[in-house]
């Protein structure tokens, strides 16, 4: 009995891919063998590849410790899924995650990110050097922070970030750090204690640390701040459903974090791409990078859409938000802002000289940093400024 994808097996071993048990790894007929890299891929017994979208780059190792399926992922290079399942996903250069990964669509994982066993994700995206441990439950955030991978942010095991409602609203999207400094990898690395969790929406500053044990029900906007939250008092009372009591603070971090996505949208676009696309494979990754941040995006809008129409219009606010929710959701469309042409010169001609996306972020002085977080800092304020020309309630909330 010939075993499905026994055709591509063979066409990799034959251009160079290590698959030591030909015979126990499945490969659909969808997959392009030309984008799996012959240098230094090895496919271990029992992986799964599927999807027409699947790229695999060179030194990429799946499955080391336990079979991996992978299905419409792009790999960067050197790339490490130990074992698990992943789907519609990025991992850039030496991203990593250990066996029993759970990485669902919509995640981008930048250069070295990475997971210890058991981790869950979905629509997460995780800024470089960024590391979890183990046993976590990270959906529907962003973690920015820290500046290499011996000072970089962390998630201590056994850490969930509680994205659902009782109501059954997911307009929960955590913003810890932010894209505008973020980008430059040069702020301070934020910490998230194990055995802990955050209670999306949250947004905290960069160099917070928030204490084993704790689970962050409000917002830390300071930087370099030490949370360690008190428990909250007791509770027993009726229900009151979709009572929304933090109705105008809910929508503007959702706007917020719709804003950090159109700055890492624009960095992609005028900055990301000139390292990435000199890269073989590198084109089909961008391309892939930028489908996570459109379904993100997306994510966001629709469940802001579906709680906005839960919302009992029994005050004028709240009135004119379910009469202009219509406007309101079409409002947050990309916001976009041309990069300072001097900073892109500089990229571009680092990028020339082959110079490493990270060892190029280094060379930035004083002056071009200041000048990136300002580029990015207007096109986040720019999405709050289209959000709250539908709905001026919302702009004392920015």
């Amino acid at each position: 009995m010939d075993n499905r994808g026994a055709a591509t097996v063979e066409a990799l071993i034959a251009k160079g891919v290590e698959i030591p048990n030909p015979s126990t790894v499945d490969i659909t007929d969808d997959v392009d063998p030309d984008l799996i890299s012959a240098e230094g891929v090895v496919i271990h017994p029992g992986c799964r590849i599927r999807g027409s979208r699947t790229v695999i780059s060179s030194g990429s190792i799946l499955g080391a410790e336990a079979p991996m399926t992978i299905e419409n992922c792009r790999l960067g290079r050197s790339v490490e899924l130990k074992g698990g399942f992943a789907q519609d996903a990025v991992f850039l250069d030496g991203a990593s995650m250990g066996s029993g990964a759970h990485v669902r669509g919509g995640c981008l994982l930048e250069e070295q990110a990475n997971g210890a066993h058991t981790v869950g994700l979905k629509q997460t995206i995780l800024f470089p050097f960024v590391t979890l441990g183990s046993l976590i439950n990270f959906c529907d955030a962003m973690l920015t922070g820290g500046t290499s991978r011996s000072d970089h942010s962390e998630v201590g095991s056994s850490y969930i970030h509680f994205n659902f409602t009782p109501d059954g609203d997911k307009t929960t999207a955590s913003l810890f750090g932010d894209v505008p400094r973020g980008v430059l990898l040069d702020q301070p690395p934020i910490f998230l204690g194990g055995q802990g969790g955050a209670v999306g929406p949250v947004r905290t500053g960069f160099g917070t640390v928030v204490g084993a044990g704790a689970v962050l029900r409000a917002d830390v906007p300071d930087d370099g701040m030490l949370v360690l939250p008190e428990a909250p008092a007791g509770v027993n009372r009726p229900v009151e459903t979709a009572s929304y009591r933090k109705l105008a603070a809910v929508l503007a971090k959702n706007i917020t974090y719709l804003g950090n996505l159109s700055a890492l949208e624009s960095w992609y676009r005028q900055v990301r791409r000139l390292f990435l696309t000199r890269l073989e494979y590198g084109d089909a990754i961008l391309a892939g990078a930028l489908d996570c941040l459109a379904s993100a995006r997306a994510e966001r809008i629709k469940r802001l859409g579906r709680l906005i129409e839960k919302v009992r219009p029994d005050t004028p606010e709240r009135q004119e938000l379910v009469d202009n929710h219509a406007e309101l959701l079409a409002a947050l469309t990309v916001a976009d802002g041309p990069a300072p042409a001097h900073v892109i010169r500089k990229f571009g001609a680092a990028s020339g000289d082959g110079v490493e996306y990270l060892d190029a972020i280094a060379t930035l002085n004083d002056e071009e940093r200041h000048d990136v977080t300002a580029w990015l800092s207007a096109i986040v304020a720019e999405q709050h400024r289209t959000a709250a020309q539908t709905i001026p309630a919302l702009s004392a909330q920015f």
